[in-house]
C-alpha cells in the first residue's frame, strides 16, 4: 500500500469519534481473524500458556482480535488525548502515585506491554510530563510508508519516537536529563539481547536493554498500562522499582529489573487476557539449554 493511500486512510480514521473508532477497530479485528495462521498462534498460546480449553480459546480469540484491531486504529487517535479526553474517558488508579512520579527528580524508565490501548499512552505521557524530555522506543515496521504514517501519528511536541535499533545512546541522553524513556517489554528478542525468565508457564526471551539502561542511569522503573474499560479507559499506575536499592553484581541487578517488569506484564495479561496481543510469536526465541524433541 502506497504512502498517499495510507496517509489518506489514517486522516479519515483520525476524524472518527470514539464509537466509530471502536466499531471500525472491531471490524478490522474480524478481518485479521480471517488469517488462519494468526488465529492458530493465538489459540495455541491461550491453551498452552493460560490452560484454556479449545472452546474457551475460540471464544476469547474472537474478542481478542477485535481488541487488536482497535489497538491499531487507536494509534490514529493518540493526538486526541487532551485534558477534555482525560476528563471524559479516562480514569486513573492511584492518582497520588501518579503525582509522585510526575514530581520525582529521578530519571524514569516507563514499561508497558502490547496490552489494551498502548498506542494512546504516548498522548497520556505528552499530557502529564510536559516539562520533562520524553521518548518512546518502538520497533518500526519494514514497510516504509506504514513506518512514516505511524511516526506521523505517534509524534508529539514533547515525545520523541525512537527506533529500537538506535535506542541506547538516545535513551542514555534522555535519562541523563532526568527524562522519561518508555519501552514495550513483552515482545520476543534475540538471545544476545535477552535473559530467559518465566513468563506465563514457560521461559521467554526478555529484552534486558531497558533494565541495563535503567541501572546505568539510576532510574526508577515505572509500570504503566492503559486498559479499555467499557466505553472508556483506565490507567493502571503501579509502584515503581528503585534501581538504587538493588544489591548484587550488575548481571544480578539486570536479572532483578527484567524479572520485575516481566512479572508486571504477566499480572496484567492474566487480568486482561482478551486485551493482549496473543497473535505474535512471544516465545519464538528459545534458550540454548532447552532440550529439543
Amino acid at each position: 500500500m502506497t504512502r498517499p493511500i495510507l496517509e489518506s486512510l489514517g486522516f479519515l480514521v483520525s476524524l472518527c469519534g470514539p464509537r466509530t473508532l471502536a466499531r471500525s477497530g472491531n471490524l478490522l479485528g474480524r478481518l485479521i481473524k480471517l488469517f488462519p495462521g494468526r488465529r492458530r498462534i493465538a489459540r495455541g498460546a491461550l491453551e498452552h500458556h493460560l490452560g484454556y480449553s479449545t472452546a474457551e480459546s475460540r471464544a476469547l480469540v474472537h474478542n481478542n482480535f477485535q481488541h487488536t484491531g482497535r489497538s491499531f486504529l487507536e494509534l490514529l487517535h493518540s493526538r486526541k488525548v487532551d485534558h477534555r479526553f482525560m476528563q471524559k474517558r479516562i480514569r486513573i488508579e492511584e492518582p497520588e502515585r501518579l503525582e509522585s512520579i510526575i514530581h520525582t527528580q529521578r530519571p524514569i524508565v516507563a514499561i508497558t506491554g502490547h496490552l489494551g490501548a498502548w498506542e494512546l499512552l504516548s498522548g497520556f505521557i505528552a499530557l502529564y510530563f510536559p516539562q520533562r524530555p520524553c521518548q518512546i522506543v518502538v520497533r518500526h515496521p519494514k514497510n516504509k510508508a506504514l513506518k512514516e504514517m505511524m511516526l506521523h501519528f505517534r509524534a508529539k511536541n514533547n515525545v520523541e519516537i525512537v527506533s529500537s535499533k538506535e535506542a541506547a545512546p538516545r535513551v542514555r541522553s534522555c535519562l541523563s536529563k532526568n527524562g522519561l524513556s518508555g519501552f514495550l517489554v513483552d515482545h520476543n528478542s534475540g538471545r544476545s539481547q535477552s535473559v530467559f525468565l518465566p513468563f506465563l508457564r514457560d521461559y521467554a526471551a526478555v529484552n534486558m536493554g531497558p533494565a541495563l539502561l535503567a541501572l546505568r542511569s539510576r532510574a526508577i522503573v515505572w509500570p504503566i498500562f492503559m486498559m479499555r474499560d467499557g466505553a472508556g479507559y483506565v490507567i493502571h499506575n503501579h509502584e515503581p522499582l528503585d534501581t538504587q536499592k538493588l544489591e548484587g553484581t550488575l548481571r544480578e541487578k539486570v536479572d532483578q529489573v527484567a524479572a520485575f517488569y516481566t512479572r508486571e506484564v504477566e499480572a496484567m495479561v492474566r487480568k486482561y487476557p482478551e486485551q493482549w496481543l496473543w497473535m505474535h510469536k512471544r516465545w519464538k526465541t528459545r534458550p540454548k539449554w532447552e532440550k529439543r524433541p
